[in-house]
């Protein structure tokens, strides 16, 4: 059976943050763990190796693949940093428009730096995103 390698795990946000090479995205990543903390109101806590994650819910997609995942969280990664919101939600793309400079993938939202982005805009995507989850995914 499939196991998940991102799980919630008791390692150390502050020790991730402080192994951050560049002082730059360390900066970053405390700004982001803030705003992070502040919006949702959740404690963050390591997912894997390398997320940051606030929250979590459980998933079960047709195909029978379940687990948990953090509602939202962020990753300060060499080339960029990267912000995870919900996958599927259309207010997503709405919220982009305004929200500076980024690129998208699936599920990650990639900025080089905070100064980049209109913070208030990054308020209104973690709530969107954690609103939308839970519509997705109520709780049993």
């Amino acid at each position: 059976m499939y196991e998940l390698k991102t799980k919630e795990n008791d390692s150390s946000v502050i020790e991730f943050i402080e192994n951050v090479e560049s002082l730059k995205k360390r900066e970053d990543a405390y700004k982001l763990l803030d705003v992070f903390t502040d919006t949702t109101g959740y404690q963050a806590k390591m997912w894997g190796p390398s997320i940051i994650g606030f929250g979590s819910y459980h998933y079960k997609y047709e195909s029978g693949h379940e687990g948990d995942a953090p509602l939202v969280g962020f990753s300060p990664r060499k080339a960029k940093i990267s912000l995870y919101f919900a996958t599927g939600d259309m207010d997503r793309e709405k919220l982009l428009k305004d929200f500076g400079k980024h690129t998208t993938g699936k599920a990650c939202v990639y900025i080089n730096k905070v100064a980049d982005i209109d913070v208030g805009v990054l308020k209104d995507l973690i709530n969107q995103s954690i609103k939308f989850l839970r519509e997705a995914y109520p709780k049993n």
